[in-house]
């Protein structure tokens, strides 16, 4: 549990899982995406297929500690699901308050519902067992709204007969810190290395198994350099820059 106070302002989201553990983060600046990477670390810490993006609805919490421009005191807009109400001392420890009482949030009964609930627990029996986890995320980088944290492509990408500049595709299964590990680092080398423009496509297998197909994907993470041609590729381990900067420089005729 984090022993040190919170910031003055701050933005604070928490994600429980129905069997009491809790993962959260405190970000002063309060930028966007936390509830993606809260669902992310919980699938690493368990063990999950995949990311549990319906927890977020059912059983999170937000709070905004801001100073109200008029009076300059301090305030506080809490909110936090039914389902992890009786949680509120919790949420009260981890973020820094005496007792602040937390309103309830409505659910989305579409998802909530403890019928649609049950089909995910067949799914993720982990999230209803009990690991005593209380864990504050921190990134080991600082968020940049330049660089793409993790985006899927919504629809596979469209070949091009004369793209301009490099393509690239990054393949992945699903979402992983190491995969958002991966992306920043490919992105830093590319702006970094390449002096024309690129684009560079993220695509899930478990999404779009069509186009894996296609590039002749068998495993993941795999770079593949569509363009220029010839096809090049890299799978599995892309932390070699020696690596990357060879099949980004040097088009065979």
């Amino acid at each position: 549990m984090n022993s040190e106070r919170s910031p003055a302002v701050f933005k604070g989201i928490a994600l429980f899982t129905p069997g009491g553990d809790l993962i959260y983060c405190i970000d002063p600046q309060k930028q966007v995406r936390w509830h993606v990477h809260l669902c992310g670390m919980l699938q690493n810490l368990l063990g999950l297929s995949e990311p549990p993006h319906f927890l977020v609805p059912c059983y999170g919490a937000t709070v905004d500690q801001f100073f109200d421009p008029h009076t300059q005191a301090l305030q506080q807009i809490a909110e936090v699901s039914p389902l992890v109400f009786r949680y509120q001392s919790l949420l009260n420890a981890v973020f820094g308050f005496q007792d602040l009482t937390w309103q309830i949030a409505p659910l989305r009964p579409e998802i909530c519902d403890p019928i649609v609930l049950m089909t995910y627990r067949d799914r993720f029996p982990q999230l209803w067992e009990s690991h005593d986890l209380v864990v504050q995320y921190e990134r080991t980088a600082p968020y940049s709204p330049a660089i793409p944290l993790f985006r899927l492509e919504a629809t596979p990408p469209q070949k091009s007969p004369n793209p301009q500049g490099y393509v690239l595709r990054l393949f992945v299964s699903g979402h992983s810190m190491a995969t958002e590990r991966t992306l920043h680092k490919i992105h830093a080398l590319l702006e970094r290395s390449l002096n024309q423009p690129y684009t560079l496509k993220i695509i899930d297998v478990t999404q779009h198994p069509e186009q894996a197909e296609i590039d002749h994907v068998t495993a993941t993470p795999t770079l593949v350099r569509a363009w220029p041609h010839p096809m090049r590729r890299i799978v599995g381990n892309l932390d070699h820059a020696d690596q990357l900067l060879g099949m980004l420089h040097f088009p065979e005729e």
